[in-house]
């Protein structure tokens, strides 16, 4: 019989340390100390249950989470071949297939345990099974270690722990028969959408997904066809500019809707997540609707974003900006790389050009507009927390410019009498780095750096930088422009030097509403998980519906220090399940605020 919270729950420490016995490797210190964490009224979710066991190993220290690594085996180490691993860790090993490696995959993965423990002093950890209990591919195991071979000492060692907080969730959910069936979902139709990728780059395995493409073209008729078979959305189309619609009727059909969705479309070689996370959970929100047989006292209206990445035609947020009536018609005379015009692309596509003004929303027919997405940073992963409440997609500016000096040789030009132009951006970088982190959540960033006809033996005379400002508010984000503009012109005038600034682009920020930032708080703290609050860096199609009404954001962790724009961009399905969890919650605060 699956273990249950209730009995849990009413175990004495002994009792509760034997109930789980095994599900950290040869630790059973971390479930005693957990014991002690109990809520008086015990733990109301297995997703509190393991907050506390990955509490309990953050509060270690150093020395002892050091030993909990090394009670782990390697993969495909000795333990394995003398047949002397735990019962989980044979399972486990056995269902990534590690135990019928060819000799070259043995003679390999040996290599990196021996070059792994040597640099370390700890065997690599790696959660080897994957959704649906399925082991990883053996190539992504030895690529994954050969990467992490790479790694920092404090990077790796925080890496390893996760991957055993990991390895314990999996087997928690073993021991209490918990099958993350709404994450499997999700995890099932992003892999689906995942197979189609532009020419070029699905020869390579990569993921690019650029506006109207065949792969595009052919990602928008899959979530049609889920929208209407399974999912049961009345209405499901896809409009003038792209964008899937799917419409869920509320009990009341001409009830106003909750807007919600976010992109399908991605960057070069991206991943699997970004933007198809915010449609795919609440499409399996709407399923489970369905599936009960149950009407909302509101509509459901999901739009899967035709574009946001502006990577084939300069239209950033061109899916989200046609409903909020901001569609640019001079876009349409962009042309590609290929020459192809927007214009073109979409007359192909069939869509109708004429019909794009009729896509602006009235804001008056809708409740607001949430969206779920990956968080795209490393700070959910550091913190061992699944859920993220976003407070503000922060604000930006950005500056390309040109410092100038006088190229000189660089042997004979003393340094007193220099007029170095790099020397003068590189002062400027270590600015930017202090005044930035001078503020909460404002980040600044010189992303771009060149020498004109640079030499080895020449002190540079011209220098081409990049400026990315970000914050919270408007008004942070423009004094921390201020600041760094009137540094900049400091320090020309202490070098004598020139310098030219154009700003190429401004966005203002997007605070969450705050009745709807309470309700993802409440849908959060309904898991079982403390809320954590938090900015959002990245700009998302919540930004654009921020202007005609009210949004707010919850954001899922990603694994692999939260990379996101990358193939290495990951989630867990026991994430996910979480996150559709406080999505359907959200949906459920709104019925019974509107009956």
């Amino acid at each position: 019989m699956p273990l249950t919270l209730q009995q849990l729950n009413a175990a004495t420490q002994a009792e509760f340390t034997a109930l789980l016995d095994g599900t950290y490797e040869h630790s059973p210190w971390i479930a005693e100390a957990a014991w002690a964490r109990r809520p008086v009224t015990g733990f109301a979710t297995l997703a509190a249950l393991k907050l506390a066991l990955v509490q309990t190993v953050r509060d270690a220290g150093r020395e002892r989470q050091i030993a909990l690594v090394r009670a782990h085996p390697e993969l495909a180490g000795k333990a394995m071949v003398s047949r002397s691993l735990t019962a989980e860790s044979t399972n486990e090993q056995g269902k990534a297939g590690l135990t019928d490696c060819t000799p070259e995959e043995f003679a390999r993965i040996q290599q990196l345990n021996a070059d792994y423990n040597a640099r370390f002093g700890w065997p690599f950890i790696l959660a080897v099974r994957g959704p649906r209990g399925l082991g990883l591919p053996r190539a992504e195991i030895i690529a994954t270690f050969a990467r992490r071979l790479q790694g920092h000492p404090d990077v790796e060692l925080a890496e390893c722990l996760r991957n055993i907080h990991r390895i314990a969730e999996i087997r928690l959910g073993d021991k209490f028969g918990d099958v993350p069936v709404q994450g499997n979902l999700v995890w099932d139709w992003a892999e689906q959408l995942a197979q189609h990728s532009d020419p070029g780059f699905a020869e390579q395995g990569q993921l690019t997904v650029t506006y109207l493409t065949d792969a595009h073209r052919a990602c928008a008729r899959q979530l049609v066809q889920w929208m209407q078979g399974d999912c049961g959305f009345d209405d499901v189309h896809i409009d003038a500019v792209g964008n899937v619609v799917g419409i869920y009727h509320g009990s009341d059909a001409s009830a106003p809707r909750l807007l919600t969705g976010s992109h399908y479309d991605t960057v070069r070689n991206g991943g699997k997540y970004d933007g198809r996370l915010g449609i795919l959970v609440p499409m399996a929100c709407v399923r489970a609707l369905h599936a009960a047989g149950r009407r909302l006292p509101f509509g459901i209206e999901v739009v899967g974003f035709a574009e946001e990445e502006g990577q084939r035609y300069k239209a950033t947020f061109l899916g989200s900006g046609a409903l909020t009536g901001h569609f640019d018609p001079a876009w349409l005379e962009q042309q590609d790389a290929d020459g192809v015009t927007m214009r073109a692309a979409m007359q192909a596509a069939g869509l109708r050009i004429d019909d794009i003004p009729a896509l602006r929303r009235d804001p008056a027919r809708y409740l607001g507009f949430v969206e779920v997405h990956i968080e795209q940073g490393p700070v959910l992963n550091e913190i061992d927390l699944p859920l993220g409440v976003v407070t503000s997609i922060n604000g930006g500016v950005r500056y390309v410019g040109e410092v100038v000096g006088m190229a000189s040789h660089a042997g004979t030009t003393p340094m007193d009498r220099r007029r170095d132009a790099a020397a003068a951006v590189a002062e400027l970088v270590l600015y930017v780095e202090r005044r930035a982190a001078a503020v909460p959540d404002a980040v600044g960033t010189v992303g771009q750096l060149q020498v004109p006809a640079g030499s080895i033996n020449v002190v540079p005379g011209r220098c081409r930088f990049s400026l990315d400002l970000r914050a919270t508010t408007n008004a942070v984000r423009d004094a921390l422009a201020a600041d760094v503009l009137a540094e900049l012109q400091r320090i020309c005038d202490r070098r004598g030097l020139a310098s030219t600034l154009e700003e190429t682009m401004r966005a203002s920020a997007a605070p969450s509403a705050p009745a709807w930032q309470a309700r993802w708080e409440a849908a959060v703290q309904a898991q079982g998980l403390p809320v954590f609050r938090m900015p959002s860096g990245a700009g998302h199609d919540a930004m654009k519906l921020h202007e005609v009404m009210p949004q707010a954001m919850l954001f899922l962790r990603g694994l692999n220090a939260g990379i996101s724009h990358n193939p290495l961009e990951a989630i867990t399905n026991d994430d996910t399940e979480l996150c559709v969890r406080a999505c359907a919650d959200l949906l459920e605060q709104l019925a019974r605020e509107t009956a």
